[in-house]
């Protein structure tokens, strides 16, 4: 959607907890809600989820609010969820094996098609229903299977150069957990969601540490 191009970032990172929080306003058999009511179960103002949705053509309608499995179809096409985007994940270690064993991709609009080491040692270990290639492999498997996301769980030093060449064969998204921010100048059209764990435990530290007496 070209228009989304215009749309802040603040606003599309919303859009997932509108989501998830739908879908499990759809597993109570909730049908409707209203802006007010959506707001308090998420801590928002009802003024902030309209002005969020009406960056994209607004849905609800008034004195009647929100059809609940109709918002959430709408979020998710375009958040792109229906598209099942081909995705591959760099690193098998003890956070590349939970990822690939515990989350479920296709809910989220990725396919998990395949698992890279450069550890010979991890090489042939069954995770889920993949098993773990080795990282010489990558370059072939790009050119037959497309994939355009990439997770990595890999050492920060090994990130900047993994991810120059994943580019080059066509991956245009990164997942990236290597404590590196990956920043690939140059490549404008690549997308980019550095995730730093630390950050946010440190965070909640933080609350903890300027608690009010």
């Amino acid at each position: 959607m070209s228009k989304s191009e215009k749309i802040s970032n603040s606003v599309i990172r919303r859009l997932p907890r509108y989501y998830r929080f739908l879908g499990e306003l759809l597993a109570e058999g909730k049908s409707k809600i209203s802006s007010r009511e959506l707001a308090e179960r998420m801590n928002v103002t009802a003024s902030q989820i309209r002005q969020d949705l009406n960056c994209f053509g607004g849905f609800g309608q008034q004195g009647y609010g929100y059809n609940v499995s109709e918002l959430k179809t709408e979020i998710g096409t375009i958040l792109g969820v229906d598209k099942q985007h081909g995705a591959v994940l760099i690193g098998a270690g003890n956070l590349g094996k939970a990822l690939a064993s515990h989350l479920d991709y296709e809910n989220y609009g990725c396919r998990l098609c395949g698992i890279f080491d450069a550890d010979t040692a991890a090489v042939g270990v069954k995770l889920g229903e993949l098993t773990v290639s080795p990282m010489d492999d990558i370059d072939e498997f790009c050119r037959e299977n497309h994939p355009v996301i990439a997770i990595l769980c890999i050492p920060k030093e090994a990130a900047p150069d993994v991810c120059r060449r994943l580019a080059a064969l066509g991956v245009k998204a990164f997942w990236n957990f290597s404590y590196y921010d990956v920043s690939l100048e140059g490549l404008d059209n690549v997308k980019i969601e550095n995730v730093h764990l630390g950050d946010s435990l440190m965070a909640l530290c933080y609350g903890l540490n300027n608690e009010e007496d």
